[in-house]
């Protein structure tokens, strides 16, 4: 086995390179997949068995430059500046990375969605924290449409400005979960937020950023191993 880092190793999502075979592919793949509480699951208000106790999160985005780029089999909007931020638990969690897997890795009472953005976020401390917002596809107008969207596109140089909270949904009942990253090294713990709303994304915006991206890219869903689920309204 390799002892080399996530940076110099290729892994992908068929064959010999694929999910079940991250862990052989070097030495911290195989520490990460050690953590018990992997990610995705499927989420059902039927597995909620966590206390009854608020799990809110406070979302203090803005406007904001972000970078696009492609790196390790997806499309990311990355923040140079790092404005945006959430707080839980009185902690601040900045926006750092925000991709897209196809179709979503978490999967709500059994089913997939066609789409799922994370917008992943990480303290002072490197603790990460993501937020995972389930999409359909559609040509009906909507947020992400062409006359739509608040998003200043400028292709010639890859910098976009735009809100993140364009792609938070208006009812944020969620579920709240202690797991992994679903990409390697797959390390945890991490916090993990999922709207339970599926929310509608314009067909020519996803195309525009899943142009030249691989066909799925979604990691399979993982065992429970008995971890608490929680759901807030």
């Amino acid at each position: 086995m390799k002892n080399i880092r996530n940076m110099d190793v290729e892994w992908g999502y068929e064959g010999e390179l694929g999910p079940k075979h991250w862990h052989t592919l070097c030495d911290w793949f195989s520490t990460g997949a050690k953590y018990p509480y992997q990610s995705p699951i499927n989420l059902s208000k039927n597995l909620i068995n966590g206390e009854s106790s608020s799990r809110a999160i406070d979302f203090c985005y803005k406007t904001e430059e972000f970078t696009e780029k492609e790196f390790k089999n997806t499309f990311h909007f990355v923040p140079p500046n790092t404005e945006s931020y959430i707080i839980f638990e009185d902690e601040k969690y900045y926006l750092t990375d925000i991709h897209f897997h196809t179709p979503s890795e978490h999967t709500l009472d059994g089913e997939h969605s066609q789409l799922e953005f994370h917008l992943v976020h990480m303290n002072n401390s490197g603790d990460n924290l993501v937020v995972g917002c389930l999409f359909s596809i559609t040509t009906d107008e909507n947020k992400f449409s062409k006359n739509e969207t608040a998003m200043k596109w400028k292709s010639e140089t890859h910098q976009q400005w735009f809100d993140p909270s364009i792609f938070l949904p208006e009812e944020k009942s969620h579920f709240h979960y202690l797991g992994s990253l679903t990409t390697p090294p797959t390390k945890g713990p991490v916090h993990w937020f999922v709207f339970n709303t599926v929310q509608k994304m314009h067909h020519d915006f996803f195309e525009r950023i899943h142009e030249g991206m691989l066909p799925f890219n979604n990691r399979p869903v993982q065992a429970l191993n008995g971890r608490k689920i929680y759901f807030s309204e």
